[in-house]
Order: C-alpha cells, then sequence, then structure tokens
C-alpha cells in the first residue's frame, strides 16, 4: 500500500449516514482552490460516484468514510479544477507525421533548411506521389529577401508535387507541379473563402495559396489515413491529460476525424471531455458528409465524453499574410482591409440559422473587422430567435486577436465567449511578425481583461500546432505578459491578469464555454470531480519563469484517476494514463523554448 493511501476503519465513523453517503475517495491534506467564492478554499474532499460529496476541513471529511473510501494523503499540495483548452487541432500538428508526410522538424526553419528538408525526403521516399508536410514561414523568406513561390520550390523539384503548410496555417506553398494536379491555372476562380495569389501580370498562380484556397490542393491529395488520425488524436489527449486538461475543443473535423474520435470514444481512451466543431465550408480539407453531419448525422458520434455540436468558420485570414479582415485599412494601404471569407449576408443568415438550431458557431476572427460582423450576426440571432441568459447556445469569436474597443461589452450583452488563442503571443519567435497590422493594434492585441473586465467570458486556446499545446505556457504568460523563457524581451502590450483571473479563465469559463458550468468547472458539492494536483501552488511562485513548468501530479475527471505522473496511487486507484506522454517537440531546435 503507497504511503499516501490511507485505510480507516469505520465501525464508529459516519454512523449517522446510509452507505449511499459514504464516500468513493477523499482527498485530504491538500490547499484546494476551488474557484467559488462563497468557499474559496478546502482542505479536502468527498468523491461520490464521480461527483463532489463535500468540501471543507480534513475533520469534516470523517463522516463520510467507511470501509470501501479509498483515502488520498495530497501532502499539503496544490489542487484545483481542470484545465479546458477551448482550441487546438491535433489532426494538423501530428497526423502528417504518422502518416509519413515531410516534417521539417524545426519550429521555425529558414529557407535553406527547409530546402534540406525537401531534397532529404525527395531522396528518402522515392515511392511517395506527393511531397507534402510542414512548416515554413513566410516572415523568415521575407527577413531573407526570398520570395516563397512555387518557382523557388521547382528549382528543389520539378518533377513531383509539392505542398508545404504556412506555420500559422494560413497558406500553403505549392510547386508547378501540385498547382497542376489540383487543376489551379490563371483561369480558376478564387473560392470564396480564401484566395489564389496571382501575378500582376499574368495572372498565374505564385504557388501561394492562402486560407481556403488551399483546401483544393487537399481536394487533389489523398485523405489522412484513419490510423494516422487516431494515434494523433490519442497521443494528444493523453498530452492533454497529463497537463491536467479535463475538457478541449477540437475545431475543423470532417467525417473521417470525427470517426476517428469515435474510434478512441469507443475503446474507453477519452480522458476528457472533447467538442468538435464541424468545418462549414473546406478551409483545409474536404469535408464530403457535411449537411448531412450538419442535418443530424453528428449525434451519432455523441456520448458523455464526445459531442460534434459545434460548426467552425473561417471568417477572415492571417496577420502574417495581411488576409485578417480590419475595421480600417492595413497600414500602407488606401483600400486593403483584408478578407471577408463570407459576405455580411452569408454570415448572418448563417449564425441565425445555426442559432436557431442550437449549433455553436466557432468563427475565427484574427482582425477587429470580423470580429464585429460576427457580434453583429449573433446580434441578429439573438432579435429574431430570441435571447435568454444563460439558455441561448454561447456562441465564440475565436482568437479574437484585435478587437475594437467598443465592442468589449458586447461578448457579456450577447452571451458570446471571447476565445484568446494562440497563448503564446510573444513565445513563439515570430509574433513581432504582427506588428504589420500597425501599433495601435498591436498593442491591444488579445485583449483578456478588456472583456473581463466588461462582464463577458474569456477563455484560453492554444492553437496547437500555432503555438505550444502547453497549456501552463499561456496560463503564465496571461499573468506576466511575458515571454517565459528569455529574459531579454520586452513586456508584451496590454494588462496582465491575476493568478485568481486568470485560474477562472482556463477552468470555469472553459465550461461556461462548453455548456458545462452546471456540471463542472469549480469545486463545489454535486459537480464532477474534476480535481489536478499539482507539483507547485500557482499562488506563492513567481509566475515569471515557473508557471509555464508546473507539473500535473494527478489528474482526476468524474472521481477516476486518469492521469498519476509518479504512479503513486497505482495500487488503489488504477489511473488511465501513467506511461510517459509524447513528447512532440523533442525533434525540434527550439530548445527550452519549446520544453
Amino acid at each position: 500500500m503507497s504511503q499516501i493511501a490511507m485505510n480507516y476503519r469505520s465501525s464508529h465513523i459516519g454512523q449517522n449516514l446510509s452507505n449511499s453517503d459514504k464516500a468513493d475517495v477523499i482527498l485530504r491534506n491538500g490547499r484546494c482552490y476551488t474557484v467559488n467564492p462563497k468557499q474559496p478554499w478546502v482542505e479536502a474532499l468527498a468523491i461520490k460516484d464521480g461527483r463532489i460529496l463535500a468540501l471543507g476541513s480534513n475533520a469534516d471529511m470523517d463522516v463520510y468514510v467507511d470501509s470501501q473510501t479509498r483515502q488520498v494523503d495530497l501532502k499539503s499540495r496544490f489542487a484545483m479544477p481542470g484545465l479546458y483548452d477551448m482550441h487546438t487541432h491535433p489532426d494538423l500538428a501530428l497526423a502528417p507525421s504518422y502518416a509519413g508526410y515531410l516534417d521539417v522538424g524545426i519550429e521555425d526553419p529558414t529557407p535553406q533548411q527547409i530546402a534540406d528538408a525537401v531534397l532529404d525526403y525527395a531522396e528518402t521516399h522515392p515511392d511517395k506521389e506527393w511531397i507534402f508536410g510542414q512548416y515554413f514561414v513566410h516572415f523568415h523568406f521575407k527577413r531573407a529577401g526570398i520570395e516563397p513561390d512555387r518557382h523557388w520550390l521547382d528549382r528543389l523539384v520539378p518533377d513531383r508535387p509539392v505542398a508545404i503548410h504556412d506555420r500559422s496555417w494560413g497558406c500553403i506553398l505549392v510547386n508547378s507541379k501540385a498547382l497542376e494536379l489540383a487543376g489551379i491555372s490563371a483561369d480558376t476562380p478564387d473560392p470564396g473563402n480564401g484566395y489564389i495569389e496571382r501575378d500582376s501580370l499574368t495572372g498565374e498562380p505564385t504557388g501561394i495559396l492562402v486560407d481556403g484556397a488551399y483546401a483544393l490542393i487537399h481536394a487533389a491529395m489523398p485523405p489522412v489515413p484513419a490510423h494516422a488520425l487516431q494515434r494523433a488524436y490519442r497521443e494528444a489527449i493523453h498530452y492533454q491529460t497529463s497537463c491536467g486538461v479535463v475538457g478541449s475543443k477540437y475545431v475543423h473535423v470532417c467525417e473521417h476525424r470525427l470517426n476517428a474520435l469515435k474510434t478512441i470514444d469507443d475503446a474507453g481512451d477519452m480522458t476528457m471531455r472533447v467538442e468538435a466543431a464541424i468545418s462549414w465550408q473546406d478551409d483545409i480539407f474536404p469535408v464530403k458528409r457535411r449537411w448531412q453531419l450538419l442535418a443530424g448525422e453528428r449525434h451519432y458520434y455523441r456520448s458523455a465524453r464526445l459531442n460534434a455540436n459545434a460548426v467552425k468558420f473561417h471568417f477572415d485570414g492571417t496577420h502574417g499574410s495581411r488576409s485578417s479582415y480590419l475595421s480600417t485599412p492595413w497600414p500602407g494601404e488606401s483600400q486593403w482591409r483584408g478578407a471577408l471569407n463570407m459576405t455580411p449576408e452569408h454570415i448572418t443568415d448563417m449564425v441565425v440559422d445555426l442559432d436557431r438550431r442550437g449549433i455553436r458557431v466557432i468563427a475565427h476572427c484574427v482582425g477587429d473587422g470580423a470580429s464585429d460582423i460576427f457580434l453583429d450576426a449573433v446580434a441578429e440571432a439573438r432579435r429574431r430567435n430570441g435571447y435568454r441568459d444563460g439558455i441561448s447556445v454561447k456562441h465564440q469569436c475565436a482568437h479574437s486577436t484585435v478587437l475594437l474597443d467598443e465592442n468589449l461589452p458586447r461578448f457579456a450583452e450577447l452571451n458570446v465567449i471571447a476565445e484568446f488563442s494562440p497563448v503564446g503571443w510573444l513565445p513563439e519567435p515570430y509574433a513581432r511578425a504582427r506588428e504589420v497590422m500597425g501599433r495601435e493594434r498591436f498593442d491591444r492585441m488579445y485583449n483578456f481583461k478588456g472583456v473581463l473586465d466588461h462582464g463577458g467570458i474569456a477563455v484560453m486556446g492554444t492553437d496547437w500546432p500555432v503555438s505550444n499545446i502547453n497549456p501552463w505556457v499561456g496560463f503564465e504568460a496571461m499573468i506576466t505578459r511575458q515571454n517565459p523563457w528569455f529574459e531579454n524581451e520586452d513586456t508584451f502590450h496590454g494588462e496582465p491578469l491575476s493568478v485568481e483571473e486568470a485560474i477562472r479563465v482556463m477552468t470555469l469559463n472553459g465550461a461556461v464555454s462548453m455548456g458545462l458550468e452546471e456540471q463542472a468547472g469549480s469545486l463545489e458539492v454535486g459537480k464532477s470531480a474534476d480535481v489536478i494536483v499539482l507539483d507547485r501552488n500557482v499562488f506563492e511562485v513567481e509566475a515569471r519563469g515557473n508557471i509555464h513548468n508546473t507539473q500535473v501530479d494527478l489528474t482526476f475527471l468524474e472521481g477516476r484517476l486518469m492521469w498519476d505522473r509518479e504512479a503513486e496511487l497505482a495500487d488503489i486507484l488504477s489511473p488511465h494514463w501513467s506511461d510517459c506522454p509524447p513528447d512532440f517537440y523533442s525533434k525540434q531546435n527550439a530548445g527550452d523554448a519549446l520544453r
């Protein structure tokens, strides 16, 4: 028996309670922060049938003990509710590598490193029809004075199709052979949700396809194999659970990805709650059964841990490609405000229709113009469909990279979730490339504080693979507004959050955004016993340089031990995961900045 597991006889303890009131598990001797202002701190809590039976002092728990109760001594460690990552893409991060596609293996590769990787892959994979993978960084090409286009790739590999995703997933770089196989020429019209970069004189494609336009390339390729998707999702779930995540949103899914998630769920490996958002358009890959899924087929995948009752949209593009939609023209431009992937009328009718059917809209809005149009559409949905706080569908403004100050109160007024993503606004080495939007906008990026101060719900999404999947990186950066790794970096602009505010963003607000606030997100009697135990007290350590290194010792979901870092409870609670999670960054060369 482990030393931290204590057995108590109950011949006289709890004699006034029935057996049904006895706890299955009791966590004692902790410093537990509940996120419940009426009872913010407790020493111990009792769990019964996956829910919290009682909270209080160590002595308060004695009445809930019988001979079957398993007790855990937390040894004064800090505990809190589980975390929520409200935007991530495990399939985009991992499946290409697991399918044997090109992986440059460097977080921010130079053009020469990309060239070396492409040539090496071409030589070692002569059987692969397509040379497809990740990543290139637009910013680094520009800094090197190189134009990333099909001609650059043609000089490397002229006779096989090559396609490489941009680090931000805002565009794809392809060679002439890939354009030929996809049937893309000067006569190909731009899709409504993206565009094809063209030579200003000839109209010929340059080899850069922005936003939804690169789905034209994916449509010409074989789909990602099922085994690669299943492995990607399973390993991501394992990793997120080891970081204390109990709820996540996997945005942009198709029928193949939903089938992979259901396979994992049916096997019992879904150790957190997942909301999967179906792609409205072919933004990244083709979704062949979109209309069947939206008509009701999505309910086939529903379980206690998995649902697909959300739809993901790309309203605009990214800052790196200057395609995010701004409220005024881009710096140096007289008219160009970026690309809006749908007309405002399309957006409004779609939001109203999905709202009426109770389907959550998760809208990619990077520019302040895109989020403004989205909030207008939600306002119209509330007008037409009626609105009752707490009952209406909580739609989600994804990324919310730049918001108009006058829109900050509207998130609370319209019951819209403001999701800020990626979490690593400064940790990513190319973050400064976003200064292209202008100093005034750059200074108000990722305005968590503004939304919270106006009574709105703000949540965090890692947006992995765009930034680090470890949620504690963003947790620290929310509090410090500084790069966790590089001490010489300036403080990032914007107001920091307090530890209490950051915890609420990462816990209860996440539960709200998944419609689970009555069931989870805080430690309260009757709620799901979603508890994580840490190796440090985030209230007591110096935030800068410490919180991002937080280790989660134990993760409980619905009272079940899902993660046990040191296998300390293996003999009494049988954790689902106790082996080391995958190291997604082992190949990359960013050193401590990614570990």
